[in-house]
């Protein structure tokens, strides 16, 4: 009587037992999902400790602060004691007009199986500073020290210097030196001693200046001028316009990308000129980076993301069949399936290295199918249950590709996507006989 009894236990709750354990694997199948994701996080720093070796060797991302004039003033103070005694003072100027016309050549670099985008570029920086007003920052000019006036360009990385910098000053040509008098705006780059002459002379103080720069992956300006144009053109054809300003005009295709800039002192907090405070002027900084294509690790982080939703409705659609087919599933089985939908990331992330994530997504799915609906066929023997898993998955997979290819939409085609798989798990579950009242009845009569 108690065989009997525990057997129609059984009959009533074996699928419930059976989506519980299956329920239980999905969790368990979550650990190598997470630990693939570490992987993936380790080759992406592995790919940034290249970037920064060999961008350490030619010279990092860069960054032009100025131009501007360091100008040396004298006050004098009096101590306690009644003694006076002088103390040195620096004001600082920014040009009135500043115009940037420049090329970049890129150049791609190949470290083991990683890329780095370097670049040359070729400058042509000119502008002009209005008369220097000492009288609107409260200085007497006859405190200025003439002959301690600096020109200034302050670069990021002083190593990206190719050739050596010549200054034409109001018609004065002034050999320029790689450091600068203070660091009150920038801490590297380089400065011209100018000359009495020169800036004694009525009217604009004018300026020209050749710079040939090398540098990585981002090339950023400062608009220091009351009115800074800038216009940057180059070869190549994956560029993103970034920083504080966008251009006015720009065009980014298969042959490379031009922009220009034009930027009023009005949409910056900086003041023309100042006294001994520093100014924050990088935190106006805008440019260009120099994308390496599509970046396979985040588009892989992302898909590995979606692990559960892979897992749980392989799983699904595994228990379903097994159900309505009436054929009992080792729990084994279902482990090696999940494994198998694991082994897709890493397939994923290795093959990506090597030839771009569109095609290892490719390749990767592909191989993933074959695998599982192969040994769906081994286990359940008929083709149309074959057929309906090779559809399934391969739905499930090009519906992860899509999502992962949009950006805005993402969230709309993802809803839309559970919605219509929730009416289908909901329409073939509705046979279901949950409690097995249904088999328990037939035995009974």
């Amino acid at each position: 009587m108690e065989t009997q009894q525990t057997q129609t236990f059984w009959q009533r709750n074996s699928i419930m037992i059976k989506s519980m354990i299956v329920g239980f694997l999905i969790i368990v199948l979550l650990i190598p999902a997470a630990l693939i994701q570490d992987l993936v996080r380790e080759r992406q720093e592995r790919q940034e400790q290249v970037i920064a070796e060999v961008s350490s060797k030619w010279a990092n991302g860069q960054k032009i602060t100025g131009p501007f004039l360091v100008v040396p003033y004298v006050t004098t103070q009096t101590d306690e004691k009644g003694k006076t005694y002088s103390v040195k003072h620096n004001a600082y100027f920014l040009p009135e007009q500043l115009s940037i016309n420049g090329k970049l050549e890129p150049e791609i670099r190949k470290r083991s199986i990683y890329k780095v985008v370097l670049y040359k570029s070729d400058l042509q920086i000119s502008g002009h500073f209005a008369p220097l007003n000492f009288t609107a920052l409260g200085i007497d000019p006859s405190t200025v020290q003439w002959n301690d006036v600096h020109f200034c360009v302050g670069l990021s990385d002083n190593r990206g210097i190719a050739e050596q910098l010549q200054l034409n000053f109001r018609d004065q040509s002034v050999e320029m030196n790689p450091d600068l008098p203070v660091n009150a705006v920038t801490t590297t780059g380089a400065n011209a001693l100018l000359s009495q002459s020169s800036l004694a002379e009525a009217g604009n103080h004018s300026f020209n200046l050749k710079l040939k720069l090398n540098g990585s992956e981002r090339l950023f300006f400062t608009p220091v001028g009351k009115q800074t144009q800038v216009q940057l053109q180059s070869t190549y054809n994956n560029a993103s316009f970034t920083g504080n300003f966008l251009p006015r005009n720009s065009a980014n295709n298969e042959k490379g990308f031009n922009a220009q800039w034009n930027i009023s002192h009005f949409t910056r907090n900086i003041p023309q000129s100042w006294k001994d405070d520093k100014a924050d002027i990088d935190s106006s900084a805008f440019g260009v980076e120099l994308l390496q294509g599509i970046d396979s690790y985040s588009k892989t982080m992302r898909t590995v993301k979606y692990s559960l939703l892979f897992v749980a409705l392989t799983f699904c659609l595994f228990f379903f069949i097994e159900v309505l087919q009436k054929r009992n599933v080792h729990p084994l089985q279902y482990v090696l399936v999940g494994f198998a939908l694991c082994v897709f990331y890493t397939l994923l992330l290795s093959i990506s290295e090597y030839t771009g994530f569109v095609m290892a997504y490719i390749i990767a799915s592909l191989a993933t199918i074959g695998l599982i609906t192969a040994y769906i066929q081994s286990v359940f023997g008929k083709v149309g249950i074959t057929a309906v898993f090779f559809a399934f998955l391969a739905a499930l997979y090009g519906m992860i590709y899509v999502l992962i290819q949009l950006q805005d939409g993402s969230l709309l085609f993802g809803s839309i996507g559970l919605f219509v798989i929730l009416a289908l798990v909901m329409y073939f579950s509705r046979k279901i006989d949950w409690y097995g009242a249904r088999k328990v009845q037939a035995q009974n009569s």
